[in-house]
């Protein structure tokens, strides 16, 4: 079990990985984990008191399972406690079995580096590319961002469910999970389309 700690990360749109894999390997990062497939479950009460409280419980399956608990204290910096299981299933019918609910399914592939005191996720998930920036301070995750040509500004504040569900709104999507079967008929998919404002290309 990792102990409830301090997560400060920052994330970023990008239309593609490409050049930021590249950028990361330039300035002396590391494959730490190869890219793997996530499939995410996101739990909450059925009065929605987790989101409503800036709360976030999750069980993710990939090379492993895990069960987290994250509390928001602004939008780069909340409270974490992860728990390795052996049964997904089990996990999930457990937390159903508490009175919980799933409210949102996505999946997603993940690259992680490390560069300096940081690590960089690339993620693809079927709505677009994302880079999350985890630290130990917000000094540090800031300047790897701005060392790798990402605009502080740009960085997102919205969780990937509040992207989709944005995307939901404006395309009028008749699905409401995030996976990639769902998304296979979609169109390209524009900044917009998430509630994001026009974005400043990598430079």
């Amino acid at each position: 079990m990792k102990n409830s700690e301090r997560e400060i990360e920052a994330k970023f749109y990008l239309p593609h990985l490409d050049d930021i894999r590249k950028r990361v390997l330039d300035r002396g990062g590391h494959l730490l984990v190869q890219r793997l497939f996530e499939r995410n479950l996101r739990f909450d009460t059925h009065d929605d008191r987790l989101r409503a409280n800036h709360e976030v419980l999750r069980l993710r399956q990939d090379n492993r399972i895990t069960l987290t608990y994250k509390r928001s204290h602004s939008a780069e910096e909340r409270t974490e406690a992860e728990l390795e299981v052996d049964d997904f299933h089990t996990a999930g019918s457990l937390l159903q079995a508490l009175g919980y609910k799933v409210i949102f399914i996505y999946e997603k592939y993940r690259e992680t580096f490390t560069m300096d005191q940081t690590k960089v996720m690339l993620d693809e998930l079927p709505f677009g590319c994302f880079v999350e920036i985890e630290g130990p301070s917000l000094v540090e995750v800031e300047q790897a961002a701005i060392s790798l040509g990402l605009e502080w500004e740009d960085r997102i504040k919205s969780s990937y469910l509040d992207l989709f569900y944005n995307l939901r709104q404006h395309l009028n999507l008749p699905f409401t999970d995030a996976t990639f079967d769902s998304f296979a008929s979609c169109s390209t998919i524009k900044p917009t389309d998430l509630g994001l404002d026009d974005f400043r290309r990598i430079h």
